[in-house]
Protein backbone atom coordinates (compact mmCIF):
# COMPACT_ATOMS: atom_id res chain seq x y z
CA UNK A 1 0.00 0.00 0.00
CA UNK A 2 2.91 2.33 0.39
CA UNK A 3 3.66 4.42 -2.65
CA UNK A 4 7.19 5.54 -3.24
CA UNK A 5 7.21 9.27 -3.79
CA UNK A 6 10.14 11.02 -5.32
CA UNK A 7 11.46 14.29 -4.02
CA UNK A 8 9.98 16.13 -7.00
CA UNK A 9 6.53 14.69 -6.23
CA UNK A 10 6.77 15.90 -2.64
CA UNK A 11 7.84 19.39 -3.79
CA UNK A 12 4.81 19.53 -6.08
CA UNK A 13 2.50 18.55 -3.22
CA UNK A 14 4.12 21.13 -0.89
CA UNK A 15 3.84 23.86 -3.52
CA UNK A 16 0.17 23.04 -4.03
CA UNK A 17 -0.41 23.24 -0.28
CA UNK A 18 1.49 26.54 -0.01
CA UNK A 19 4.22 25.08 2.20
CA UNK A 20 7.27 26.18 0.24
CA UNK A 21 10.46 27.29 1.89
CA UNK A 22 11.09 29.89 -0.78
CA UNK A 23 12.41 33.11 0.72
CA UNK A 24 9.81 35.82 1.07
CA UNK A 25 10.35 39.08 -0.77
CA UNK A 26 11.65 41.85 1.46
CA UNK A 27 8.65 44.10 1.81
CA UNK A 28 9.47 47.69 2.66
CA UNK A 29 7.16 49.10 5.31
CA UNK A 30 4.75 51.81 4.26
CA UNK A 31 5.35 55.30 5.66
CA UNK A 32 2.99 56.29 8.49
CA UNK A 33 2.10 59.88 7.64
CA UNK A 34 -1.03 61.71 8.86
CA UNK A 35 -3.30 64.03 6.85
CA UNK A 36 -1.03 67.01 7.66
CA UNK A 37 2.04 65.33 6.16
CA UNK A 38 3.62 64.59 9.56
CA UNK A 39 4.95 61.43 11.16
CA UNK A 40 4.33 60.97 14.91
CA UNK A 41 6.26 58.91 17.43
CA UNK A 42 6.72 58.63 21.18
CA UNK A 43 10.16 58.48 22.76
CA UNK A 44 10.97 57.45 26.33
CA UNK A 45 13.99 57.63 28.63
CA UNK A 46 14.01 57.22 32.42
CA UNK A 47 10.67 58.79 33.41
CA UNK A 48 10.61 61.29 30.54
CA UNK A 49 8.10 60.91 27.70
CA UNK A 50 8.45 62.88 24.47
CA UNK A 51 5.78 63.22 21.79
CA UNK A 52 7.47 64.02 18.47
CA UNK A 53 6.05 65.17 15.11
CA UNK A 54 8.28 65.56 12.05
CA UNK A 55 7.47 67.04 8.66
CA UNK A 56 9.56 68.27 5.71
CA UNK A 57 11.05 71.69 6.39
CA UNK A 58 14.26 73.57 6.94
CA UNK A 59 15.58 72.07 10.19
CA UNK A 60 13.72 73.89 12.98
CA UNK A 61 13.47 71.94 16.24
CA UNK A 62 10.83 73.19 18.69
CA UNK A 63 10.67 71.65 22.18
CA UNK A 64 7.76 72.66 24.45
CA UNK A 65 7.07 75.82 22.42
CA UNK A 66 10.74 76.92 22.62
CA UNK A 67 13.69 76.60 20.25
CA UNK A 68 15.80 73.56 21.15
CA UNK A 69 18.85 75.75 21.89
CA UNK A 70 16.79 77.69 24.41
CA UNK A 71 15.14 74.64 26.01
CA UNK A 72 18.29 72.49 26.17
CA UNK A 73 20.94 74.99 27.25
CA UNK A 74 23.89 72.58 27.36
CA UNK A 75 25.57 71.89 24.00
CA UNK A 76 25.84 68.19 24.86
CA UNK A 77 22.05 67.88 25.12
CA UNK A 78 21.61 69.77 21.83
CA UNK A 79 24.03 67.34 20.20
CA UNK A 80 22.16 64.34 21.63
CA UNK A 81 18.84 65.32 20.08
CA UNK A 82 20.48 65.92 16.67
CA UNK A 83 22.30 62.56 16.56
CA UNK A 84 19.61 60.62 14.62
CA UNK A 85 19.38 63.37 12.00
CA UNK A 86 23.16 63.43 11.55
CA UNK A 87 23.35 59.62 11.32
CA UNK A 88 20.58 59.57 8.70
CA UNK A 89 22.13 62.55 6.87
CA UNK A 90 18.86 64.51 7.12
CA UNK A 91 20.19 67.54 9.06
CA UNK A 92 18.16 70.39 7.60
CA UNK A 93 15.39 68.47 5.85
CA UNK A 94 12.80 68.14 8.63
CA UNK A 95 11.02 70.47 11.00
CA UNK A 96 10.56 68.80 14.37
CA UNK A 97 7.95 69.74 16.96
CA UNK A 98 7.92 67.91 20.28
CA UNK A 99 6.51 68.10 23.76
CA UNK A 100 8.34 66.41 26.61
CA UNK A 101 7.56 65.99 30.28
CA UNK A 102 8.97 64.14 33.26
CA UNK A 103 12.51 63.40 34.46
CA UNK A 104 15.33 65.95 34.07
CA UNK A 105 17.18 67.56 31.18
CA UNK A 106 19.30 64.51 30.34
CA UNK A 107 16.34 62.12 30.41
CA UNK A 108 14.26 64.53 28.35
CA UNK A 109 17.00 64.86 25.72
CA UNK A 110 17.23 61.06 25.51
CA UNK A 111 13.45 60.80 25.13
CA UNK A 112 13.43 63.41 22.35
CA UNK A 113 16.26 61.56 20.56
CA UNK A 114 14.35 58.28 20.80
CA UNK A 115 11.17 59.95 19.52
CA UNK A 116 12.96 61.62 16.59
CA UNK A 117 14.51 58.29 15.61
CA UNK A 118 11.19 56.48 15.66
CA UNK A 119 9.43 59.28 13.77
CA UNK A 120 12.14 59.21 11.09
CA UNK A 121 11.57 55.48 10.56
CA UNK A 122 7.83 56.08 10.27
CA UNK A 123 8.38 58.87 7.72
CA UNK A 124 11.14 57.09 5.77
CA UNK A 125 11.16 53.33 6.52
CA UNK A 126 14.40 52.96 4.54
CA UNK A 127 16.30 54.75 7.33
CA UNK A 128 15.55 52.01 9.84
CA UNK A 129 18.79 50.11 9.17
CA UNK A 130 21.00 53.16 9.70
CA UNK A 131 19.22 54.21 12.88
CA UNK A 132 19.09 50.67 14.26
CA UNK A 133 22.82 50.26 13.65
CA UNK A 134 23.49 53.50 15.55
CA UNK A 135 21.40 52.25 18.50
CA UNK A 136 18.88 55.10 18.28
CA UNK A 137 15.78 52.90 18.09
CA UNK A 138 16.53 50.99 21.29
CA UNK A 139 14.72 52.38 24.30
CA UNK A 140 17.21 52.93 27.11
CA UNK A 141 15.28 51.26 29.91
CA UNK A 142 17.60 52.26 32.76
CA UNK A 143 15.73 54.01 35.53
CA UNK A 144 16.33 54.85 39.19
CA UNK A 145 16.12 51.78 41.40
CA UNK A 146 13.49 51.92 44.12
CA UNK A 147 14.37 52.28 47.80
CA UNK A 148 14.20 49.07 49.83
CA UNK A 149 13.06 48.81 53.41
CA UNK A 150 15.89 48.36 55.92
CA UNK A 151 18.23 50.34 53.68
CA UNK A 152 19.17 54.03 53.64
CA UNK A 153 18.73 54.19 49.85
CA UNK A 154 18.22 51.56 47.17
CA UNK A 155 21.32 49.58 48.20
CA UNK A 156 23.21 51.67 50.74
CA UNK A 157 23.08 50.28 54.27
CA UNK A 158 23.00 52.28 57.45
CA UNK A 159 26.36 52.86 59.17
CA UNK A 160 27.40 49.86 61.21
CA UNK A 161 28.50 50.36 64.83
CA UNK A 162 29.77 47.50 66.96
CA UNK A 163 28.96 49.28 70.24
Amino acid sequence: MSETNTLEDLKDVAAAAGMTDAPQENTVAEPKIDEHGRAYATGKRKTAVARVWIKPGNGKIIVNHKDHTEYFGRPVLQMIIKQPLVAAERNDQFDIYCTVKGSGPSGQAGAVRHGISRALTYYEPGLRGVLKKGGFLTRDSRAVERKKYGKAKARRSFQFSKR
